[in-house]
Parts: structure tokens; C-alpha cells; sequence
């Protein structure tokens, strides 16, 4: 029987936060307020940011169980032929694409989100999805 491995859901929930983190911060901060019509006024604190960071690290690990349980059962079919890392990332891959790109993308159909936007977040979020479906599979 197989069981879901609570470290390796804890550490992927962890490795999307730290992702998310770069990509809206470090890495394509500037871009990503540019994009989101974000102007700081400069008083921002840290720790105002706390309770929402928090909320954030629990969804992480909620997604990456989720994400957990649908690779557990992908794992056992035997249309998935293999496990490990690489399995991972395809299970990941085919719940970003089915569903965090189609449900996103009712935003930009219906509700006038930015369509650069919209590619923003998608790709922020594959990368964060295959990170945690390798997590995942290799654990």
C-alpha cells in the first residue's frame, strides 16, 4: 500500500512558497508590479505581510498534499508506467495545464484580467508546479 509522504509534501509546499517568493520579489519583482498596476508607497512593512504570507505557506501545502495524492494514484496506474522525479513533473504538468490554466484563464476571458498578467502567474506557477511534482516523485 502506498502512503503519502508527509516531508516530501511539507518541503514541496515550502519549495512553491520559496518560488512564488523569487518570482513576484527578486527575480521579476519590478515586472511583476508593472504588470499588476502595483505602486509601493514605501511604508510596506514586513511584518503587515505576515498573516498573508502564512495563509500563503498553508495553501502551498495544501496543493502540494493535493498534488501528492493525485501523483499516489497516477503512480499505481499502469498508464503511468514509471515513478521518480520525471513522473512527477508530469503529473504536475497535467494538473497546471487542466487546471490552474483553464480556471485562471476565466479571468481573462470574463473579467478583463491583463493577458500579460495572466502569463505572468501561469508561468510563476508551472515552475512552482513541476518544482513540487519532482519534490514529489523523487521523495
Amino acid at each position: 500500500m502506498f502512503t503519502i509522504n508527509i516531508w516530501a509534501v511539507l518541503v514541496a509546499g515550502v519549495a512553491n512558497f520559496i518560488i512564488g517568493f523569487l518570482f513576484h520579489g527578486p527575480l521579476f519583482g519590478k515586472l511583476w508590479m508593472r504588470l499588476a498596476n502595483v505602486h509601493p508607497t514605501g511604508n510596506e512593512k514586513f511584518k503587515d505581510m505576515i498573516p498573508q504570507m502564512l495563509k500563503n505557506l498553508l495553501v502551498n501545502i495544501v496543493f502540494a498534499y493535493v498534488l501528492s495524492v493525485m501523483y499516489l494514484f497516477a503512480s499505481t496506474s499502469t498508464a503511468m508506467g514509471t515513478t521518480g522525479a520525471i513522473s512527477g513533473m508530469l503529473v504536475a504538468f497535467l494538473v497546471w495545464i487542466g487546471f490552474l490554466v483553464t480556471s485562471s484563464s476565466i479571468e481573462v476571458i470574463w473579467m478583463g484580467r491583463s493577458y500579460k498578467l495572466w502569463l505572468f502567474e501561469v508561468a510563476s506557477s508551472l515552475v512552482c508546479c513541476l518544482a513540487m511534482g519532482a519534490i514529489i516523485g523523487a521523495w
